[in-house]
């Protein structure tokens, strides 16, 4: 509950009713453009060249997840003409198709503000576990956030270095603040210089507060959804439940509703819902299998790819609706598309 408040200290003579009125990518394959990148773990000497890429920023990559609505399932069969891509009502035509072929980049994003510690030996033992489940292509990044952001360990394909960083998570700061806005700009920008150009891109939050204002001193929380669609990321969160988390964040959501028209507020539950991710809450002696669970559908997403009939580059934001044919829907019962409703258009220079 200390965090609720820890933005608003300067204001601790104010009755706490009060103070709640006071809180207030695009690409895969670029035109021309080449860049060094080099990855840790991927067993490269130091005779061999620095990988080099090549993506084009006129083709936008999708990634799209497929439940059976009434029982969740993965629905893992489909093919690229059960698919149906509308940007701005305007049908595209799919030039790539794949599945749980292209690697993945994934940052992890672990909450260290407040009172209440989301990452215990329970969260960190099934970190490891479903981090393990993961192809040897995949590559995967540590970040750590309360006030600040701090980079723990850079992307790596070696599975002792994540390991030993989940090791290294600093201990909570009970009067630091969850300052969303700022961990999400970060994490967003790192994929995109550090992330592999030709992946698929996932950010898993992991945290007791999915909803805050924007703390100062930093990137908005509209720069950081901009930065977020830019990235071309998938937002996805871990809550591991309790009693004390539980009223927490019913005191943040409340708070940040009240407030919501003085100050600007990010809610990750939101991120997830346009981008396409998923935000699982569950009780921490049973994240393991949730956490597997993310990952099984991290690994089983479908990629769509096209090529947009709107040629201007002008840097807009772009409404996407992933959807699939009614020969599909038909034959496969109700299903649910869960896919990054838009992008930020490439923008001349």
């Amino acid at each position: 509950m200390k965090a609720l408040f820890s933005s608003a200290r300067k204001y601790k003579f104010l009755s706490p009713l009060l103070l709640l009125f006071l809180l207030p990518y695009v690409s895969s394959r670029i035109t021309s453009q080449t860049r060094e990148r080099t990855v840790t773990g991927d067993k490269r000497t130091a005779s061999q060249p620095a990988e080099i890429v090549k993506v084009d920023v006129d083709l936008v990559t999708v990634d799209a997840l497929v439940l059976q609505k009434k029982t969740a399932r993965v629905v893992g069969h489909l093919k690229e003409t059960d698919f149906l891509i509308m940007e701005d009502g305007t049908k595209q035509q799919i030039t790539n198709f794949s599945q749980d072929t292209l690697p993945l980049s994934v940052v992890l994003l672990i909450d260290r503000g407040g009172c209440i510690d989301p990452f215990g030996n329970e969260v960190r033992s099934a970190a490891n576990e479903a981090l393990a489940r993961l192809k040897e292509t995949d590559e995967v990044a540590v970040m750590t956030y309360h006030d600040n952001v701090e980079l723990l360990q850079e992307f790596t394909r070696d599975r002792s270095q994540i390991a030993n960083a989940l090791e290294r998570i600093p201990k909570t700061h009970t009067w630091a603040d969850h300052c969303l806005n700022k961990a999400f700009f970060k994490a967003a920008d790192y994929m995109v210089t550090a992330g592999n150009p030709v992946g698929r891109r996932v950010i898993i939050a992991i945290t007791g507060i999915t909803r805050n204002f924007d703390c100062g001193h930093g990137p908005s929380g509209k720069a950081a959804k901009q930065a977020i669609f830019e990235s071309g990321s998938v937002v996805c969160g871990l809550v591991p439940k309790t009693p004390v988390q539980k009223m927490e964040n019913s005191l943040m959501v409340f708070g940040t509703r009240v407030g919501g028209a003085f100050r600007a507020v990010l809610d990750i539950k939101q991120l997830a819902d346009e981008t396409g991710g998923e935000v699982f809450e569950e009780k921490p002696e049973q994240l393991n299998t949730t956490f597997k669970t993310l990952i099984e559908h991290l690994r089983t997403r479908y990629n769509l790819a096209f090529v947009s009939s709107n040629k201007k580059r002008d840097g807009t934001l772009r409404k996407l609706k992933i959807d699939l044919t009614p020969n599909a829907q038909k034959s496969n019962g109700k299903l649910v598309v869960k896919a990054r409703r838009g992008y930020i258009a490439p923008k001349e220079k």
